[in-house]
């Protein structure tokens, strides 16, 4: 516990050797690095989630949910680690840690990311890989964890992808060629013309 706190607060081990416990700096050290890895950590986390689920009272949390919400954070990181960058958004250099979060705020799965390394194929690993019994339908994520290719792999893997776009009501929204314009009744104030299909192909072939 006292190797967890030091490393999961940022206090170190060295520090937390300090108190007032008679354990020294040599003894955490040799248990961080005999049981303290990431298989470990990741194989706690998965049990902690689902003892929550299994604990919970159905009357106060309400029954088992299926959907899941992803995105990252930047933190500050030492310029000797590897997997430190500038980032162009936020600014500084640092690192990014990517959570996988369910409806009913448990952390299911974390994490570590390059600033400039693909959101959407960590929103991908985090569906894939959580070591939860969890069942995910439906994965929420902001508009830099989306894309085609992440809409197409998300069916394919048996999910719904949904999310947040970014300036959605500045773009042009357009109706594919069989729909008609009484379909979408809910989508209508925001739908343009529907997408001339032979036009496109007519285009792609002369070019």
């Amino acid at each position: 516990m006292l190797c967890l706190y030091g490393m999961g607060t940022n206090t170190g081990l060295k520090r937390v050797s300090g108190g007032r416990h008679g354990i020294s700096y040599k003894e955490l050290l040799n248990v961080r690095r005999r049981f303290v890895h990431k298989a470990a950590l990741r194989n706690a986390i998965g049990q902690v989630a689902r003892t929550i689920f299994a604990v919970r009272n159905p009357a106060v949390w309400g029954e088992g949910t299926t959907s899941c919400a992803s995105d990252s954070k930047k933190f500050g990181s030492w310029d000797q680690n590897l997997m430190t960058e500038w980032h162009i958004r936020y600014g500084g250099r640092g690192v990014m840690i990517y959570w996988h979060v369910e409806k009913k705020s448990t952390c299911i799965y974390s994490q570590l990311k390059r600033c400039s390394s693909s959101e959407v194929a960590a929103m991908i690993e985090g569906v894939l890989r959580h070591c939860t019994d969890m069942d995910i339908e439906r994965q929420y994520v902001d508009s830099h964890g989306q894309s085609e290719v992440a809409f197409a792999f998300s069916y394919l893997l048996g999910f719904d992808l949904l999310p947040r776009l970014k300036a959605v009501a500045s773009q042009k929204l357009y109706r594919t060629g069989d729909d008609k314009p009484g379909d979408y009744p809910n989508l209508e104030p925001v739908l343009t013309r529907a997408i001339n299909c032979k036009r496109t192909v007519r285009t792609v072939l002369t070019k």
